[in-house]
């Protein structure tokens, strides 16, 4: 196979070539770093690439496979990460000044895992300054660019990671997602993210944004290799007092494209609400597809989820400040003017605003749970709108110009609040050739079910192979 048919196999395909013995874990490596040398230059997906090491992990994944120690799909399958989990010996920046010469010297419990798992490291991914941003425009390490068209943002602030994956620079990645961050940049760039339940994945050595909303996720390029990163990383870990002691499923064993007699739930609030059309068509027809595969679909209803948006901005923004109040306050030069501005409101937030938001996050997190005693899982867009420029600020829908920010994000950050398992899949494309995603949510740690229908819908569509032209 030549070098970018390699670069270009899903996870689950790799994975059954190495084992075979077919393909080696060094050719797939060198394939997907010659992706990186190709077009990294333009796209800015990485941080750091750690062509070297990962060039000798690669060798020692072939070496142990020649002897039969296979240890499973993602052993010697080339991973990238967003540049916010700790590494040991490795830069880690969090896509920030304040931390250009961050070397640590432990491994974060996901980097653990996955070296357990034999996964070979290819580098770290750009990001949004420290999470906190939906757009990936880095000031520092260079404004990240959406495969699809390179004059449009790939969202944030997992933005690296989504662009990585889709431009086969890494055979799969994972984010994090405080309020749409594994979900929008997968929605943007045509890929598959996946927020599990809050817990599900330890934060152990992951840069925290927001204390109650943080989540690791997978982002890939198929639902199946979402699950494969998922059973390698979830899990119990007592270093982090947030995750979940609850036994992990099996999740890709446990996946199936059998709908039939499941129920889906389409929030009527949000679909009467100003979004792209093309966006609702292709999320409709979506939905219509699923009932053709013999889901039964139902309307439900979030009365009180229209206040979800300035709900996160308020504890986002107050958890953050919480987060890097000792070193905004010595340091404020080392930030950007644009998070500078943001943790400064975020300090200026009394305690009575943030335990308002919290009591209308408890109300929120009521209407999801009597919707999902109706349903087995929601269903809705992820965006919005497709792709915005870089540097748009503003857009029309409905002949109202709003605020391209709040039209990206105004979709996800429910999910955050409530810490429910949401995925995101593409569900189509715009005439002018952009990604539209899909977004699925599910009752608490039912990522089974939510992987189910995402993966009977993906088995079915018709772009489930579709990838940038470079």
């Amino acid at each position: 196979m030549k070098a970018t048919e390699l670069a270009s196999l899903n996870i689950g395909e790799a994975a059954e070539l190495i084992r075979k013995k077919s393909v080696s874990p060094v050719e797939i490596t060198r394939a997907c770093l010659e992706q990186v040398e190709r077009h990294d230059r333009r796209l800015h997906g990485y941080i750091t690439v750690l062509a070297d090491s990962a060039m000798s992990e690669a060798r020692h994944a072939e070496q142990s496979i020649a002897r039969g120690e296979y240890l499973g799909p993602l052993h010697g399958i080339p991973l990238a990460l967003k540049d916010t989990f700790a590494m040991r010996g490795v830069r880690v920046t969090a896509g920030s000044k304040l931390l250009e010469k961050n070397v640590l010297d432990y491994d974060s419990a996901v980097i653990e895992r996955l070296r357990k798992a034999g996964v070979v490291f290819l580098g770290t991914l750009n990001m949004h300054e420290f999470a906190f941003g939906a757009t990936t425009a880095n000031p520092f390490y260079g404004v990240a660019r959406n495969p699809w068209d390179q004059e449009r943002i790939p969202g944030g602030s997992s933005g690296g990671s989504a662009v990585a994956v889709a431009a086969s620079m890494c055979l799969g990645s994972i984010g994090t997602d405080a309020g749409g961050s594994v979900r929008l940049p997968a929605s943007l760039c045509g890929i598959v993210g996946l927020k599990p339940t809050f817990g599900r994945i330890s934060r152990f050595g992951t840069l925290p944004l927001s204390l109650t909303m943080d989540h690791n996720g997978p982002m890939t390029k198929t639902v199946a290799d979402a699950a494969i990163i998922l059973d390698a990383v979830a899990g119990p870990d007592p270093r982090d007092p947030g995750c979940s002691a609850r036994p992990v499923s099996r999740y890709r064993e446990e996946l199936a494209s059998d709908i039939k007699g499941l129920k889906i739930g389409l929030p009527k609030e949000y679909f009467a609400e100003a979004m792209d059309p093309e966006v609702r068509s292709a999320v409709i027809a979506a939905v219509q597809k699923l009932a053709s595969l013999g889901a039964v679909v139902e309307e439900v209803s979030l009365p009180h989820c229209k206040y979800a948006p300035p709900t996160f901005v308020a504890l986002a923004m107050s958890e953050a400040a919480s987060v890097h109040a000792r070193d905004f306050r010595s340091k404020p030069g080392e930030y950007s003017p644009e998070l500078r501005d943001l943790l400064s409101m975020g300090l200026l937030i009394p305690g009575r605003r943030y335990l308002q938001a919290q009591r209308v996050r408890t109300m929120i997190v009521r209407d999801l749970a009597a919707a999902l005693r109706q349903v087995s899982v929601i269903v809705m867009p992820t965006s919005t709108i497709p792709a915005p420029r870089i540097g748009e600020r503003s857009t029309t829908l409905n002949g109202k110009t709003v605020n391209v920010l709040a039209a990206l994000t105004r979709l996800t950050s429910l999910f955050n609040l409530t810490g429910l398992p949401t995925v995101s899949i593409p569900c189509g494309f715009t005439a002018a050739g952009l990604p539209i995603g899909m977004q699925i949510a599910g009752k608490p740690f039912a990522e089974t079910t939510v992987l189910r229908v995402a993966h009977a819908y993906e088995t079915n569509s018709e772009w489930k192979d579709r990838r940038p032209a470079l």
